[in-house]
């Protein structure tokens, strides 16, 4: 595993340094990630089986510039076709791809962009994963926010006119319980129309006390489909367990959400596999669940406190275009997220060809929004941040720059009767 991953140790106690150590080097010392730990409910279902089956059979270095061109000819894009989208064979024909997505984007979104930015509730977590600046082992400040704390920074969020808010917390069941983030939810709803969780995974039924709070839908992060690299990068906690996380959005829709949204972390495996496999995470599901809203993102690794030598590996701008044209041919009818992790231009660029939502007014501190929004500096301490974004506009700039390009930006789309 690459050291560069690693954080600096120096600040912790002699048994949690002596504990972290362990856990990188001795891989015995880690409880296996296939196997279910106490409370995690299972589930029957084939949708991960046949994932992972055409991810490992994918060997992109098969396709040719003929098999692109059959693909781009085909009326509908086959699995096949969409593996050709992805190969280096596609590379020279991204004009073509971004031609196709953009009709295909029009003509199951016209020339609308959705809004949403996220709030970070709490940064408490309990996993060890050496990419993320929650993880349990980084020094940071760490933050919860008391419920009143929540309201006042929704009514700061809700005052510039935002209508959909995603709520996040990190990874800690005993910092941030399912009660406290149903209490979020419903405070949510009284300032938002729609209401989106990011949150660590949990069972049917406290989906369904979720939903019932006020919770419209899910987003889980795989990070990576390859187990093998998801063990190397997961030493620690809930979050290790890579089916349980897997069968995540599944056991969202049997609570009752009536939407959940996919990801790998582009950067941390291969990312040509990874994209197959969140696209057909999306397929399978939607053929179980075809009631339900699907949604793709497609973040790649960002820097993170005390680690600035984590950055996007080998996954270039080209590159990430060429997922999200494939992405929109292959499933046409999905919603795709660029978020603020990728700079401006970017995302004023790719929302005319296959994104259909971007978050605006983006902090990922605890505490922040008021800083952000206003420039007032909030009465109590914050927490610190997840990742580093890239685009910081407010949602006035970002309304202005994406009508600027002779889109729709749309708050909010939903009637509740």
């Amino acid at each position: 595993m690459e050291n560069q991953f690693f954080i600096d140790s120096d600040y912790l106690s002699p048994e949690a340094r002596m504990k972290k150590h362990q856990l990188e080097n001795d891989p015995s010392s880690r409880k296996s990630h296939m196997e279910y730990m106490p409370g995690m409910e299972r589930i029957e279902s084939d949708v991960c089986k046949n994932v992972m089956a055409q991810m490992r059979a994918f060997d992109y270095s098969q396709y040719t510039a003929q098999d692109v061109k059959a693909a781009l000819e085909h009326e509908t894009c086959s699995i096949e076709d969409f593996k050709a989208l992805l190969s280096p064979a596609a590379e020279p024909f991204l004009e073509p791809m971004a031609q196709r997505a953009a009709l295909e984007t029009s003509k199951h979104f016209g020339n609308t962009v959705y809004f949403f930015t996220p709030l970070y509730i709490a940064n408490y977590c309990e996993n060890y994963c050496v990419y993320c600046g929650f993880n349990c082992y980084n020094h940071i400040h760490r933050m919860k926010l008391t419920m009143e704390q929540v309201e006042h920074e929704m009514k700061v969020i809700a005052d510039s006119g935002m209508e959909e808010i995603l709520i996040l917390t990190g990874e800690s069941r005993s910092q941030s319980d399912v009660q406290y983030i149903g209490e979020a939810c419903k405070l949510a709803r009284k300032y938002f129309r729609m209401v989106g969780l990011e949150i660590y995974p949990v069972n049917v039924e406290e989906y369904r006390y979720l939903h019932a709070c006020g919770a419209d839908y899910v987003t889980v992060f795989q990070e990576t489909y390859d187990t093998d690299k998801y063990e190397q990068l997961h030493l620690m906690g809930h979050k290790r367990v890579w089916p349980y996380r897997f069968d995540a959005q599944e056991r969202a829709l049997m609570g009752g959400m009536r939407g959940v949204a996919f990801s790998a972390l582009l950067g941390l495996s291969d990312f040509r596999k990874d994209a197959l496999a969140s696209a057909l995470h999306v397929y399978y599901l939607q053929r179980k669940y075809p009631h339900a809203e699907m949604s793709l993102s497609c973040p790649r690794l960002r820097p993170i406190i005390n680690n600035d030598k984590i950055n996007p590996l080998d996954v270039h701008e080209k590159q990430l275009c060429q997922i999200l044209c494939a992405y929109r041919i292959f499933l046409p009818f999905v919603g795709i997220t660029v978020s603020s992790r990728e700079s401006a231009e970017f995302r004023n660029g790719i929302v005319k060809i296959a994104a259909t939502k971007v978050s605006a007014g983006v902090s990922t501190g605890i505490g922040d929004h008021e800083r952000k929004y206003s420039g007032k500096e909030p009465d109590g301490a914050h927490g610190d941040e997840q990742f580093e974004i890239d685009d910081s506009r407010s949602l006035e700039k970002m309304y202005r720059d994406i009508a600027g390009e002779g889109l729709q930006p749309v708050l909010n789309d939903y009637l509740y009767v």
